[in-house]
């Protein structure tokens, strides 16, 4: 427990002079009858008023405390703790092209691939983690960090169409790799997801994989899409109707982007296989992390000023009931 206002404490002192100032009053105060001898009273029974005398004023003291405690805000213990996790640094770069929107997989494959990309961050607590996005062109939607709440919740922004339209796989992996590049851990990697070919953007997909290659980060690609044609939504006329596509992935230049890169190529047809693609990704290794956890402060005043009203309301209908005075 700390004080987020400590020095409303130094209040306290005040209650010295008050409690002095109470026994000298009462001193002088209490009436006495002389009498030649006290003897004759010796057994008689005491009222329970008597033990009861002091209680306002005890209650009002034990009330002024809490009202101080409250006026400097106590708090539950908040530090920066250091901890040595395990982990790797993560980039995920995700193909948001409209050929995303293709509903081969359920509910579509880019809704698909945030879901299960969304299990693989939960399952990597002490991971670096970041996501960039592509499509005609690339940008990082978030940086590395191990806030994976911050992280998950950028995903409900991501949607298609909040860039210009295409297929920038080189620029995906450039963006990502620049991200990554001056990271100290020994393993670097980057999950890159896409469901076409390369057809934009000003670096090709090898020579961002030559690249990455240079500064050990390893690449795993993933094509995603069912073999064959693929349903894809069209508007029409305020209504939607689906069309047959070609599922066209360029598996070659992904698999060489891995290749290049000493990762992996793998093929998602299913959300069942994209979710066994990102367990296989699971095993990667691991190193050393050196990470920082903040907990925020919570505000512990209520019980205390609960008391302090409990104490005052008891106080006065002491005063008003069996401590009544007579004038």
């Amino acid at each position: 427990m700390i004080f987020a206002n400590i020095e409303y404490l130094f209040l306290l002192l005040l209650l010295i002079p008050y409690i002095v100032w109470y026994i000298l009053k009462r001193k002088n105060n209490e009436a006495t009858l002389q009498i030649s001898d006290a003897r004759v009273y010796a057994h008689t029974r005491k009222n329970y008023k008597i033990y009861l005398l002091h209680a306002p004023f005890v209650l009002r003291i034990i009330s002024l405390i809490l009202i101080i405690l409250v006026l400097a805000r106590p708090q539950t213990t908040n530090n920066w703790q250091s901890s040595e996790v395990e982990g790797i640094d993560i980039m995920l770069a995700i193909d948001i092209s409209t050929s995303m929107l293709a509903e081969d997989l359920k509910p579509n494959r880019l809704e698909a691939a945030k879901d299960v990309a969304a299990e693989f961050i939960n399952g990597r607590p002490n991971d670096n983690i970041g996501i960039t996005l592509f499509a005609g062109e690339s940008f990082t939607q978030c940086p590395l960090t191990v806030d994976h709440a911050v992280l998950l919740n950028l995903f409900q922004s991501i949607k298609c169409g909040i860039i210009e339209d295409g297929t920038a796989v080189g620029m995906g992996i450039a963006n990502a790799v620049s991200r990554l590049k001056d990271s100290k851990a020994k393993s670097k990697v980057i999950i890159l997801l896409t469901d076409g070919t390369n057809n934009k953007g000003d670096i090709s997909p090898l020579t961002a994989a030559d690249i990455a290659k240079s500064f050990g980060i390893r690449v795993y690609t993933i094509g995603v899409g069912t073999n064959g044609m693929a349903p894809y939504p069209v508007p029409v006329g305020g209504t939607i109707q689906y069309i047959n596509t070609p599922v066209e992935i360029d598996e070659k230049t992904l698999s060489q982007i891995a290749g290049t890169t000493d990762g992996n190529y793998f093929r998602a047809t299913s959300n069942s296989k994209l979710k066994e693609v990102y367990s296989e990704i699971d095993k990667l290794e691991k190193t050393k992390l050196n990470v920082k956890e903040y907990s925020k402060r919570k505000e512990e005043y209520q019980w205390f000023a609960l008391a302090a009203f409990l104490g005052i309301l008891i106080e006065v209908l002491l005063r008003n009931s069996l401590l009544k005075k007579i004038p």
